[in-house]
């Protein structure tokens, strides 16, 4: 009969790389390039927009024949940054600007809530199988451990254990009820990385209309016809609420897209080790304490 030793392959599974951790880092990696990427846009986007704001006061009626002279090598290009960014956008680059930061505190915290060795650590799970299996353990041992480990998989075990010898139809229907509730549980917060990726293109476009709105009331009040730079340059910065709200809303898309295919994974391998337990502690099985008594009474 084989043997396992519970600390050499702790230490020898606990070594092993594991390719969740890889895919977690890569995510977050991502995530942030593609923030920063979008904000960088927006920072590119400003100079060209400060630049076409500076040609238009700068060609007033009567100023058609003033030479233009060419920048010194001195002379500093227009430029922005993102404070200035967030301040052209209106109000509504607030609100934005903070579901950004919603967005990455909540992908970092799902980021480590939902890695693997957190909500299946393999060395538990192969201890625990593997002396179910040779009758190591009775129906209080087994639910002590479960009780120690407090990751979701031992949460199934316990309540499996718990209908330890009963038939298997009770004992599947206990599984299925904790694996309900562990779902859940690793769902939790997705559906406000949903909100976000679904609220900030909404607010970008409200901030756009407003500033719209704001640009043609403004051309109708004043003495601006025949000069189309003016609304130019109001369009210009009312699509600025627009880009920044994609700049949040496809990351966050991306994350909740990620979290949610590895809660499904997550929750088939469950259900998976849920089946191994029916098989050997279910009263169609053949009961591992039974062996182990058998063992005891012969020696």
């Amino acid at each position: 009969m084989s043997t396992i030793h519970p600390s050499n392959g702790r230490l020898r599974l606990l070594g092993q790389p594991t390719g969740r951790s890889r895919e977690t880092t890569v995510l977050a990696l991502a995530l942030i390039f593609a923030m920063v990427v979008a904000w960088g846009c927006l920072l590119a986007v400003a100079p060209a927009r400060a630049q076409s704001a500076e040609a238009a006061v700068g060609s007033q009626p009567g100023e058609e024949n003033r030479s233009v002279e060419p920048l010194a090598e001195n002379d500093v290009i227009p430029s922005t940054n993102l404070l200035s960014i967030v301040k052209d956008g209106g109000t509504l680059m607030l609100p934005i600007l903070a579901c950004s930061v919603i967005l990455l505190l909540f992908v970092f915290e799902r980021s480590i809530s939902l890695r693997r060795g957190r909500v299946i650590p393999r060395p538990f799970v192969k201890k625990f199988l593997h002396q179910l299996r040779e009758g190591a353990l009775d129906r209080g041992e087994a639910l002590g451990l479960c009780e120690a480990n407090r990751s979701v998989v031992s949460d199934v075990f316990a309540a499996a254990i718990k209908k330890w010898g009963r038939p298997a139809v009770e004992v599947e229907q206990a599984i299925l009820d904790a694996g309900e509730r562990a779902s859940n549980g690793l769902r939790r917060y997705l559906r406000l990385l949903n909100g976000v990726a679904t609220v900030c293109p909404l607010l970008g476009l409200l901030g756009t209309v407003v500033g719209m709105i704001t640009a043609f009331n403004n051309i109708a009040t004043a003495d601006a016809m025949g000069r189309p730079e003016l609304l130019a340059g109001g369009i210009s910065q009312a699509l600025l609420t627009t880009a920044a709200g994609l700049s949040v809303a496809i990351p966050a898309l991306i994350a909740y897209m990620f979290f949610i295919s590895r809660v499904d994974r997550l929750v088939m391998d469950i259900d998976a080790l849920g089946q191994e337990i029916v098989s050997i502690i279910s009263a169609e099985a053949d009961i591992a304490p039974a062996k182990k008594t058998s063992r005891k009474k012969a020696a």
